[in-house]
């Protein structure tokens, strides 16, 4: 039940407009409740001939006010209540996301994008339904319910007993199905999440389908997560197309206890023809709560299984924290000092870094190469805690990057990673990501100095060119400067690079790394790259091997002392100049 203090804080806010809501449909209960009533002595004043054509009509326009003022009651309450689930439904909605956010990268090392996706839109969803039609449906359940019972115990007492007989094989029944329900609906919503991931996979990667042809294999694969989705709703259908024919089963059996029982009693005059059609009418008016309880039971136990997965998720806590005494970090001068740290991801065993030491001076430029797994990236994502070291410490400044307010530490770091990220905005949108305004100025030199101000303006509408979902308009080489200029415009103390040139051609990849030297005058940099000509400028290059450093030093010193990277080097330099023939 702890889920459910999930959405305690939206009902006490929004709780006004709760008891409005209800207390405008216990009132339009209550008009339906008469009803019955006029029905009643209609009949009987026809049975006795007691009454005339204007006193027809008298009752008819009573009937008539009534549904009107029960039509207009129903749509106050309606919009009271199904408000407030749609202001539940935002609230969980903001709340799930801000959440996210907050957690650590190595959460998302192992949850799928298609499961988040459905807590975000699936399970809001049931809550939702849960908390607005099914609150209304519950109020009438209960007060709508125990009014015709009472109202027909008026009547007669005994045929009201006989009526209630099935009313505890309700309860028995609800209380075994809606468990045999909760446990489905979890199953359900889990399927759920799998399809979803695995059509965003296919639709993110459809032109690499395309290009293999594997649209019929993929058409299977679809096919069969699909198929299990159904399982797992059929195998929740087995028991809510078992729980609400029951439901309606126990209703049919009081009808035919009145019409046998209520019947004779009419004929033996116990009670008038109007009490019995009024009878009828009541059980009518009591058939919906008690099919309700099942259609209640499935909501509420539909909304509760999504609130406990969105529970699940508000209670998982970020890996990295921010300490209690945090500083803040308003400048930096970009000292870096990695003080014997070695790190291990949650999914592996061994180390990606081990025994790292090394300090950038600030105003200096490190370069790191190193083969595929190296840990590269790993180094790179350490300085603004995107993981946390296993042990050592990384120092800016002097002081243990723990110890900054992890806003304040990032604000000082401007991050370009490895897989340029695009958002399907405009080139300006993306570029400007960073900042907090658009000055032109700084826009237009940033782009030039990532190589990317003409290919902008030979677009027809230049910086303000759609890029599409993940820049799919752009090139490689397009959506990688992109990323770049972003970098660039971020005014930060420390830049961070990750393989900046590896989709441009060399005249374009120089004219990119001379711009990155000069902006070493104001800033410290870490960049890798693949292409060690790239890195002959650095004022220190370190090589990475499985983790750890096996060699550092200037591009002439280690071109003299490593031969990894001479050999390498050399077959780069043969490489270029067999492309430049």
């Amino acid at each position: 039940m702890k889920s459910i203090q999930l959405i305690k804080p939206y009902l006490q806010r929004n709780l006004s407009h709760i008891i409005f809501g209800i207390t405008a449909l216990i009132t339009l209960d209550i008009f339906l409740l008469i009803i019955p009533r006029i029905i009643k002595k209609v009949v009987d004043d026809l049975t006795g001939f007691q009454i005339n054509f204007t006193g027809l009509l008298s009752y008819a326009g009573y009937i008539i006010v009534i549904s009107l003022i029960i039509g207009a009651l129903r749509y106050i309450s309606r919009r009271s209540l199904f408000g407030t689930s749609r202001k539940i439904e935002e609230g969980l909605r903001n709340n799930l996301f801000e959440h996210i956010q907050t957690l650590s990268s190595s959460y998302f090392d192992q949850v799928k994008t298609g499961d988040l996706m459905a807590h975000a839109t699936n399970d809001i969803q049931q809550i939702r339904m849960a908390t607005g039609i099914g609150l209304i449906a519950l109020t009438d359940a209960i007060f709508l319910g125990t009014a015709a019972i009472g109202f027909m115990a008026y009547i007669n007492v005994k045929l009201t007993v006989l009526v209630l007989t099935p009313m505890p094989l309700i309860v028995l029944a609800s209380r075994i199905f809606s468990r045999k329900m909760h446990r489905r609906y979890q199953q359900v919503q889990g399927a759920f999440s799998d399809l979803t991931e695995i059509v965003r996979e296919r639709f993110a990667g459809i032109r690499t389908i395309k290009s293999f042809t594997r649209e019929a294999d993929e058409i299977l694969n679809i096919s069969d997560m699909s198929n299990e989705y159904i399982n797992q709703n059929m195998r929740l259908v087995r028991v809510t197309g078992s729980f609400f024919p029951m439901m309606l089963l126990f209703s049919n059996l009081s009808l035919a206890i009145v019409l046998y029982v209520g019947g004779r009693q009419t004929i033996l005059s116990v009670i008038t023809p109007g009490d019995f059609v009024a009878f009828i009418n009541y059980i009518a008016l009591l058939t919906w709560p008690m099919m309700a309880m099942g259609w209640v039971t499935s909501l509420i136990q539909r909304g509760k299984a999504s609130l406990d997965r969105i529970h699940t998720i508000l209670l998982t806590t970020p890996e990295i924290n921010e300490a209690v005494h945090a500083k803040p970090l308003l400048s930096t001068r970009g000292e870096i000092v990695f003080e014997k740290i070695s790190f291990t991801y949650i999914s592996r065993r061994e180390n990606a870094l081990t025994d790292i030491s090394l300090k950038l001076k600030p105003g200096q430029i490190l370069g790191i190469v190193g083969a595929q797994g190296s840990g590269k990236t790993t180094l790179l994502s350490l300085i603004p805690r995107l993981y946390d070291v296993s042990s050592g410490r990384v120092l800016l400044d002097g002081t243990d990057i723990r110890d900054f307010k992890i806003k304040d530490l990032r604000s000082q770091i401007s991050y370009m990673p490895q897989e340029p990220i695009l958002f399907a905005g405009t080139i300006r949108d993306n570029i400007t990501f960073y900042s907090n305004g658009s000055d032109e100025t700084d826009l237009i030199q940033s782009t030039h100095r990532a190589a990317l101000y003409d290919t902008i303006q030979s677009f027809s509408h230049g910086f303000d060119t759609v890029v599409g979902e993940k820049g799919v308009i752009l090139s490689g080489g397009q959506k990688q400067r992109i990323a770049l200029a972003r970098a660039i415009m971020n005014t930060a103390s420390i830049l961070i690079l990750d393989d900046p040139i590896s989709q441009v051609d060399k005249e374009t990849g120089d004219t990119v790394i001379h711009s990155i030297r000069s902006l070493a005058e104001s800033r410290t940099v870490m960049i890798v790259s693949h292409r060690l000509a790239a890195l002959q400028f650095a004022d220190n290059i370190i090589v990475l091997e499985n983790g750890f450093i096996t060699a550092s030093g200037t591009h002439e010193e280690l071109m003299e002392r490593h031969p990894y990277y001479a050999k390498t080097f050399y077959m780069q330099e043969m490489e270029k100049e067999f492309n430049e023939r």
